[in-house]
């Protein structure tokens, strides 16, 4: 049975991981890390509780000797590295908690796994997912490939950057078995609410503002969430090590243009005329370095991996709305921060 490490496995594109690979690889026994930061929240998993193939285990990736112990104990064969600061207004307000998750987390995480398979490390991997943000900002033209010049402009993207920067060097210095993807912006269910798909999902159904920064005008590659944990499957079992893989939606859309989409989409769902929703949206400062453009050229993955997304945009968003709107208490448990008690009634009294 292989042992599988899945960091931030309780957050957004963690717990879909997490869900992923316990459903589907049951000799594989996986392993959920989190510090239940705020956007760690257990019961995004609460199916996967008593499943004999998972184990949660609360723990930071910043306190290295909690890490060397934890690796310790289990002896991983593999470990996919999700737990990350990704907020990049949190970032600009303060980037020290993002360089000491993002950078110092992840060489806790290289260190304690070079130290458990001391230098034997066939059959072992670290794979480590980062952000097209890496990148920087797109013109008009052009896609991000695996080649593309890294030039990140936020704290965050500067702190993912410094990450990848630092998987690639141990695999460089010490041959380390090691896989990079940068993946374009995810939607999707179980996505904290600071995010714009479910932030305005709850702004709309509530009538509150709709905040777009400046114009509306910047572009995002939008991938739903389970393509994106498919994509991830894909490349720990079949990527190429030391590579790098590039993982987009191939759905750009301005934000401004998504949001009224998503304003339409709700006044049908909510039995409101047509229009009422937009009258919410409000116009505020853009956001410092905020980027103009992100696209993702995808080419490689396919190609290697015979990977492509399952669901259209339209398709990918209806399907998040519905969720949201179905899951009430999870959303309201997030916004009032009863969520953040789950760990203490489901484990801490065990």
């Amino acid at each position: 049975m292989k042992t599988i490490a899945i960091t931030g496995g309780a957050g957004f594109i963690g717990s879909h991981v997490v869900r992923l690979f316990v459903n589907k690889y049951p000799d594989y026994k996986i392993v959920n890390i989190d510090a239940l930061t705020y956007a760690g929240n257990l019961a995004n998993l609460k199916d996967l509780e008593g499943a004999a193939n998972y184990e949660f285990v609360k723990a930071d990736i910043v306190n290295a000797e909690e890490m060397f112990q934890v690796f310790d104990k289990y002896q991983f064969d593999g470990v996919i590295h999700l737990a990350a600061e990704s907020h990049v207004d949190r970032s600009i307000s303060n980037p020290t908690e993002f360089v000491l998750t993002n950078v110092i987390g992840t060489v806790n995480l290289l260190n304690a796994a070079k130290k458990i398979w001391a230098d034997n490390f066939e059959n072992k991997l670290f794979y480590h997912v980062s952000t097209d943000e890496v990148y920087g900002s797109l013109g008009e033209e052009g896609m991000f490939t695996e080649e593309t010049k890294y030039d990140p402009h936020s704290p965050y993207s500067a702190s993912k950057a410094s990450s990848d920067h630092f998987v690639r060097a141990y695999f460089d210095t010490y041959g380390l078995p090691t896989l990079i993807s940068n993946c374009s912006n995810n939607y999707g269910s179980y996505q904290f609410p600071e995010k714009l798909i479910p932030l305005f999902i709850n702004n709309i159904k509530k009538n509150l503002p709709l905040p777009v920064y400046g114009k509306g005008e910047n572009i995002r590659d939008w991938l739903w969430v389970e393509d994106h944990a498919r994509a991830i499957d894909e490349i720990f079992h079949k990527g190429a090590l030391g590579s790098t893989y590039n993982i987009g939606g191939h759905n750009e859309w301005t934000n401004i243009d998504l949001i009224k989409v998503m304003c339409k989409i709700l006044d049908e769902k909510l039995n409101r005329k047509t229009g009422t929703s937009e009258k919410l949206i409000t116009y505020v400062k853009d956001r410092a370095g905020h980027d103009l453009r992100y696209a993702i050229d995808a080419t490689k993955l396919q190609n290697e991996l015979d990977w492509v997304p399952s669901l259209q945009f339209e398709e990918g968003l209806e399907k998040t709305i519905d969720w949201y709107l179905e899951n009430e208490a999870w959303l309201e448990n997030i916004i009032s921060g009863d969520y953040q008690e789950y760990y203490e009634k489901q484990y801490e009294q065990r």
